[in-house]
């Protein structure tokens, strides 16, 4: 079976107001399997996301008629799709903004297609990676619970609405309990790419997961930055909560 064939059913729909950057796109990806749909501006993409229900949002950050955010917002409360961002090459807060609403990754313009595609394929992955054997599979660390069929982990049998990223995470943090563990592996593991210099992506992650735990009232623990490395994870015993690193 080629390479072709074994991706062939999955979608993804580009929405940038750039026509040749689109038309490029198209033809680059269909040739590596996937099919593609490709809309211009914020309304004719969420018209095209209601028709064709991809597995993957590709979204330009700027768009003429309403921006990526309010686009992202949308497809969130209709369908919630895997999220791709583009976004300006040195806009931060553009890359920062978008992954505290939930895209699952960005790629900041001019970019290589070749990584696009990659990154497009480790977001599709990431939705139905086996976790590692010696990632915990039922009872995790007190309290918590995972359910890998379904993909699923509770605290006292409330149920985590975690993305894809943070199941991956948080999963990662049930096993390494009291470790610290740096970015770098993190960055593998979660989202399948080295990490770089200046990349707050799996930062933005963590902060979002830290936020849900913090919900719970029984949850005594913490996710606490280490500055500098990463991050260490506290199951039980009250810690002084962090500032991100």
């Amino acid at each position: 079976m080629t390479e072709a064939q074994t991706i062939q059913k999955d979608r993804v729909l580009v929405i940038d107001d750039d026509v040749k950057l689109c038309s490029m796109l198209r033809d680059y990806l269909t040739r590596h399997g996937w099919d593609v749909t490709a809309a211009h501006t914020g309304a004719s993409g969420m018209e095209a996301a209601r028709r064709v229900r991809a597995e993957l949002v590709v979204l330009d950050v700027m768009l003429p008629d309403f921006d990526g955010f309010e686009v992202l917002r949308r497809l969130q409360r209709e369908m919630n799709p895997h999220v791709l961002l583009l976004t300006a090459r040195g806009e931060e807060i553009d890359r920062i903004v978008g992954l505290e609403m939930g895209a699952d990754d960005y790629l900041p313009k001019p970019f290589n297609p070749r990584e696009l595609l990659a990154r497009m394929r480790a977001v599709v992955r990431r939705a139905h990676v086996v976790p590692r054997a010696d990632m915990p599979a039922a009872e995790a660390t007190p309290g918590f619970a995972i359910d890998p069929l379904h993909r699923q982990i509770t605290f006292h049998g409330r149920s985590i609405d975690l993305t894809d990223v943070e199941y991956l995470l948080l999963r990662i943090f049930l096993s390494h309990p009291g470790e610290v563990l740096n970015r770098e592996v993190l960055c593998i593991e979660a989202l399948e790419r080295p990490h770089r210099a200046y990349d707050r992506s799996v930062d933005m992650h963590v902060s979002r997961l830290r936020k849900k735990l913090e919900v719970f009232p029984l949850f005594t623990g913490g996710l606490i930055a280490i500055r500098s490395t990463g991050y260490l994870f506290s199951p039980s015993m009250p810690v002084a909560r962090m500032e991100e690193a």
